[in-house]
């Protein structure tokens, strides 16, 4: 069993990407617009279900594909994941699912250099919609995070 961690108010349910991808546009009071959404697929299989690791301190994310097993890092994860530290947790439902599609939501500058991550899963198990992580970009150019879904 792992560390799970689960969103607070989970209560919005869907049961496809543009589901997830409304869920994660919805105006946040005080917080940034999403401007873009990109679904996470597997680039070895194309598969669409994962389980999705977090840590925290770190502010970094990572997918595992739940039909070939290959892990990808979200956004710009990659550059702050610590193999030697343990993760902090791993995604869960309040239903007990701990197996999700995603998609990323980006806060994007004027320039289109990207702010803010959200990580939004959906559950495969009951439908709950969520945002799991988020953090700031700080850098750029930072437009290519885009693509790492």
């Amino acid at each position: 069993m792992h560390d799970e961690q689960t969103p607070a108010g989970l209560s919005k349910r869907g049961a496809t990407f543009d589901d997830l991808a409304a869920f994660l546009q919805q105006p946040d009071p005080g917080g940034y617009p999403v401007q873009a959404v990109r679904e996470c697929v597997c680039r070895s299989c194309g598969g669409r279900s994962f389980e999705v690791a977090v840590m925290e301190e770190e502010s970094a994310a990572r997918r595992t594909c739940l039909t070939c097993r290959e892990s990808e890092f979200i956004a710009d994860s990659e550059e702050y994941w610590d193999d030697d530290t343990e993760v902090d947790y791993y995604c869960a439902c309040p239903c007990g699912g701990e197996e999700f599609a995603g998609a990323v939501g980006y806060s994007l500058r004027e320039n289109g250099d990207v702010r803010w991550v959200f990580v939004g899963l959906r559950c495969l198990a009951c439908g709950g919609l969520g945002i799991y992580e988020d953090w700031k970009i700080s850098y750029g150019p930072s437009a290519f995070l885009l693509d790492r879904a």
